[in-house]
């Protein structure tokens, strides 16, 4: 009877030194991981964290229709407002303000896109035209003559932003088909509903070989 409960003892009971050498391991083992945070910690605060600016105004380099522009803008003004306000390139209309009409078209490196849903502070070096930028030398573009050969305009708010729209497409496929001339300006809203003309005056300017 008392081999059985000796031998109970020594089997499930933790010795002195078992204990002692546990502890010890523990012991290394969280100073390893306290070594490794603060390293870490040491590491992190060698790298320099994002730039923060605002919410007073910020300056800011744009490159518009060729030309450097420095302006002072508030980070959250959109590139639509900082298009018409300091810039004072009012041929960029703002319609919905929400990127659904695309009253706001621009370019940017030569693709559409809607200003009122960029932040002017997100463009960079990034190359913008606007309507104001698609005539060169005196001369319109020859979008710009075909919608006006073709009636493709009304009351020319939304104008501005289809002709950049189509400019941009027969940059890109110069001798487009109807069906692409449609599919490159689904996202306008025109409310005079001109759409037809619009896309005559794309088609005859691709004939012309005028893209």
């Amino acid at each position: 009877m008392h081999r059985s409960v000796k031998g109970e003892i020594s089997r499930g009971a933790m010795s002195r030194r078992s204990f002692l050498r546990g502890t010890g391991a523990a012991a290394a083992a969280t100073a390893a991981l306290e070594s490794a945070l603060s390293g870490a910690a040491d590491a992190a605060g060698d790298v320099a964290g994002p730039q923060i600016v605002g919410p007073d105004a910020t300056p800011v380099t744009l490159r518009v229709n060729g030309m450097v522009q420095a302006v002072a803008i508030e980070p959250r003004a959109t590139l639509a407002e900082v298009l018409r306000g300091p810039l004072g390139l009012t041929g960029t209309k703002i319609g919905c303000d929400r990127g659904a009409c695309s009253a706001c078209t621009v370019l940017i490196d030569g693709a559409p896109v809607a200003s009122c849903s960029i932040l002017a502070i997100d463009v960079g070096d990034r190359a913008i035209t606007t309507i104001e930028g698609l005539a060169r030398d005196g001369a319109l573009h020859p979008v710009q003559e075909a919608f006006i050969a073709h009636d493709a305009l009304q009351c020319g708010y939304c104008t501005p932003g289809l002709a950049l729209s189509c400019a941009a497409l027969l940059d890109r496929v110069p001798h487009p088909s109807e069906a692409e001339v449609k599919a490159a300006i689904s996202g306008h809203l025109c409310r005079c509903g001109a759409y037809q003309h619009v896309v005559e005056a794309v088609l005859a300017a691709a004939a012309a070989g005028r893209g």
